[in-house]
């Protein structure tokens, strides 16, 4: 899989306010943890992280911890036995698998048909359905910071979150938080749910509002 799975993105629009910035940050961040198997220069960078004592903090508190303490091999095949597998992985993180248990069906179609209209495209050498999380995390970050043209607003984004990500996203975090074989990855699921439940939170608040 390669570094993105999105392509046609332009330069971030400047001014976007600090908060706005930082959730775009989280959502690529979770991206680049979820997307494929972590490089050295990911790893080395995870070691200098620093948290505090809120959930997320700690979560990335213990993601910094066990970069240091495992070997990049051993995070590697964990990755691999959660996500790809022989054949398939312990958990396939795609919208279409999670909403009606098989791939390509049609929350894939609906994401493609909304893709087309930000103007958003798939790597040619991607091969993986566009509905992987990480892909609609990195679409997440794009809407916030500009890079599909636009900024999106907030009423924009809440739409794109609650039709592509609300409804499985939780499940998706929460498998990876408690399986068996997760061992650096399980606070990668600690930290995503915390954060979905943070920024639904904050949609409910600013669409109400």
């Amino acid at each position: 899989m390669g570094n993105n799975l999105i392509v046609n993105e332009v330069e971030s629009i400047a001014g976007i306010e600090e908060e706005d910035a930082l959730r775009a940050d989280m959502y690529s961040f979770l991206a680049n943890l979820i997307r494929t198997e972590p490089s050295e220069e990911l790893v080395d960078t995870l070691k200098n992280l620093s948290g505090d004592q809120s959930n997320i903090g700690k979560s990335i508190k213990l993601i910094s911890k066990l970069s240091s303490t495992l070997h990049i091999s051993e995070i590697s095949d964990e990755y691999v036995n959660l996500f790809v597998g022989v054949g398939r992985g312990e958990l396939l993180p795609f919208a279409s698998y999670y909403l009606t248990g098989f791939l390509n069906d049609k929350p894939l179609s609906k994401l493609r048909d909304d893709m087309n209209k930000i103007g958003v495209e798939r790597l040619k050498e991607v091969k993986e359905p566009e509905d992987h999380v990480s892909s609609l995390f990195d679409i997440m970050s794009g809407l916030i910071t500009g890079k599909f043209g636009r900024l999106y607003s907030i009423n924009e984004q809440s739409v794109f979150f609650e039709k592509h990500l609300n409804s499985w996203v939780d499940l998706l975090m929460t498998d990876i938080e408690s399986s068996k074989s997760a061992v650096f990855y399980a606070p990668v699921g600690s930290l995503g749910k915390e954060f979905i439940k943070i920024e639904r939170e904050a949609f409910r608040m600013n669409v109400s509002g």
